[in-house]
């Protein structure tokens, strides 16, 4: 009986230690599933007020964001400093993928130049995907007598001192190239800077400001409409949208050629399982016809750019900005 006894419980032992390699042994994926994701509302940062272009391209991200993953994700605006607020806001949040940046052309390839105690690096984000495309246009309020760029800058020589123009925020595109213009030209223009596109194109409508580079997708109602008259876009062949309007290229201002773009970033710090989830998701929501089709009718081009060819163009931009910067000896404050 003692004997039989024994074998039994060393049986047991065996069968145990079996049991515990075999276990061992298995895929970690089968100890412990990783969380679904989305878990919780999703939240994509804007770093400019309500209102203005960007918010076109976020709510059609945002809808079809989740509708493809099942989740919920929703804007939040965090407006100033260029940006640079909401960049901060998204990098002190839980890097776990419920909080992403949509930035913008100016935030992210200039801002690094221009402000010199920059809380936050390119290398803290990684780019998803850049998700539309746009010239900026040059326009007048309707009471400047110039259908043309040479007119235009007769007209601002004609009033020496007395000429602004408006930028829909200072450090962008748009202040740089009427900086570049004013250069160009030996005019005598002053900067007014707005935040955002939204209440630079209020003051463009209501004579405040007579000109100035917008956004075309807050002005292209207002061109067609003849509130707002347009002298130039800034790519470097015609907008489908305006395909009469001549480039500044055309014109023999190659140099001054420049696009704005819109698009998603998420913490670097956020796990490779969830980045890995958001980017294929980015992809298709991109390569989607109804998604393109909304936004196209609101005067974007949708990108296909995504990933490290993303990453490549910022590092370019980013180089011909800071050059910029350095000549304009443009400084921006936190």
């Amino acid at each position: 009986m003692a004997r039989a006894r024994k074998r039994q419980m060393a049986r047991r032992r065996l069968l145990s230690w079996a049991a515990l390699a075999g276990a061992l042994a298995l895929p970690p994926l089968l100890h412990a599933q990783p969380a679904a994701w989305p878990s919780r509302p999703v939240t994509l940062v804007v770093g400019v007020p309500a209102g203005g272009a960007i918010d076109a391209y976020a709510r059609a991200l945002a809808q079809h964001l989740g509708e493809l993953t099942g989740g919920t994700f929703i804007i939040e605006n965090k407006a100033g400093a260029n940006g640079n607020i909401s960049a901060e806001y998204v990098l002190k949040a839980p890097a776990d993928g419920h909080m992403f940046w949509i930035s913008t052309a100016g935030m992210m390839t200039v801002n690094p130049s221009a402000y010199a105690n920059l809380r936050w690096k390119q290398s803290d984000f990684r780019p998803i995907a850049k998700g539309v495309e746009a010239p900026l246009v040059l326009v007048t309020h309707p009471s400047v007598p110039a259908r043309t760029l040479a007119d235009l800058v007769q007209w601002v020589k004609a009033h020496p001192g007395k000429v602004s123009y408006a930028s829909f925020s200072p450090g962008t595109p748009s202040q740089f190239l009427g900086f570049q213009l004013n250069e160009r030209f030996k005019l005598d223009m002053t900067h007014v800077p707005y935040k955002g596109s939204a209440p630079q194109v209020q003051d463009l409508l209501g004579g405040q400001v007579p000109l100035g580079f917008s956004q075309l997708q807050t002005t292209l109602q207002h061109i067609a409409a003849g509130k707002l008259q347009a002298i130039a876009v800034t790519s470097e062949q015609r907008s489908r949208y305006l395909p009469q309007l001549p480039t500044l290229a055309e014109l023999g201002h190659k140099d001054l050629s420049s696009t704005i773009w819109f698009g998603l970033f998420a913490p670097t710090a956020t796990p490779p399982a969830v980045l890995e989830k958001i980017q294929a998701a980015a992809n298709k929501v991109q390569a989607d016809p109804r998604y393109r089709a909304k936004l196209e009718e609101q005067g974007f081009d949708v990108s296909s750019e995504h990933g490290e060819a993303f990453a490549r163009s910022i590092a370019a931009e980013t180089a011909r900005w800071a050059e910029v910067v350095r000549a304009t000896g443009f400084k921006a404050s936190n």
